[in-house]
């Protein structure tokens, strides 16, 4: 029994002189690497934004109004997202900094584009050059130091101008003024000149049979006209020669806009030709967005 005793203290000696030994060991410093941060820069400061490339010609934004437009190739609205995407590069950060004194080096002689970042007190310039080919990442010149940083960067800036193009119908100004909308010049409408307006908050009909459930009309502008951005997007010059159907979206200052119907299947094709653009919808979606749920009793 003793003898048990004596064999249970010293295994207890020991685990208490493990646990002792690894709490005040000395730690183990991990060898985080320095990140450089590429620049100090603010989003808010800047209003204008132009990419050049080698043999493109450049897309540029303009900020109007708090939301951001594109100025060329084309005048459009701008897809927010994807231009906080381009200004993203003002947050970048790197674990490698180098000197720009020899700019072929890292491919910054023939950058493969260019951001420019336009404030009231002067213009930043991005210049992307070279990938390494180790890492896939890209090299960066701004100020008078190289950065290597995430491929993404570029890949932001380098989309095609049509794809920087806002995919929803409406503006975010106008999303906020919506009153009320004309479908009385659609085939299915055309009859009953179908009308729906929302009046101190309250969706009504101007046909007799319709009981609209105010709930449903509501989940149905924000889930059609609110929250549905097309597939994709095109450039759109109505043919003067031919009258489309169409339908007008109402706004509380009065102001009417227009979309021409150039088809409804295999998907819909909404033209907007204030803007000049063409969206494209799905079936679905589509068939929805010109059929509001006004409960014909």
């Amino acid at each position: 029994m003793k003898n048990r005793w004596l064999l249970n203290l010293v295994m207890l000696a020991l685990v208490g002189g493990l646990v002792a030994f690894l709490y005040l060991r000395p730690q183990v410093k991990i060898d985080e690497r320095t990140k450089h941060a590429v620049s100090e820069l603010k989003l808010a400061d800047f209003k204008a934004i132009k990419v050049e490339f080698p043999a493109l010609k450049a897309t540029a934004f303009e900020k109007v109004d708090g939301f951001w437009r594109m100025t060329a190739p084309y005048k459009a609205r701008a897809d927010q997202m994807s231009v906080q995407r381009i200004l993203s590069i003002i947050a970048a950060t790197s674990e490698e900094k180098f000197s720009a004194s020899d700019l072929a080096k890292y491919g910054l002689n023939n950058p493969e584009l260019k951001i420019h970042l336009i404030s009231n007190s002067g213009t930043e310039e991005f210049i992307f050059g070279t990938h390494n080919p180790v890492t896939d990442q890209q090299y960066l010149g701004y100020k008078d130091a190289v950065y290597l940083i995430q491929a993404g960067y570029s890949e932001a800036a380098s989309v095609q101008a049509i794809e920087l193009v806002d995919k929803l119908p409406l503006g975010p100004a106008e999303l906020k003024q919506i009153s009320g909308f004309n479908f009385s010049h659609l085939e299915q409408w055309e009859e009953s000149g179908l009308n729906v307006d929302i009046a101190d908050g309250n969706w009504k009909v101007n046909i007799a049979k319709a009981k609209p459930n105010q709930n449903e009309m509501n989940e149905w502008l924000d889930f059609t006209w609110k929250q549905s951005p097309a597939k994709s997007v095109e450039l759109y010059i109505p043919d003067r020669k031919t009258v489309y159907p169409s339908l007008e979206v109402k706004l509380k200052d009065g102001k009417k806009i227009r979309f021409d119907k150039i088809q409804e299947a295999p998907e819909l094709l909404l033209g907007r030709p204030d803007e000049g653009i063409l969206y494209h919808f799905s079936n679905d979606v589509g068939f929805t967005m010109l059929n509001p749920p006004i409960n014909l009793k």
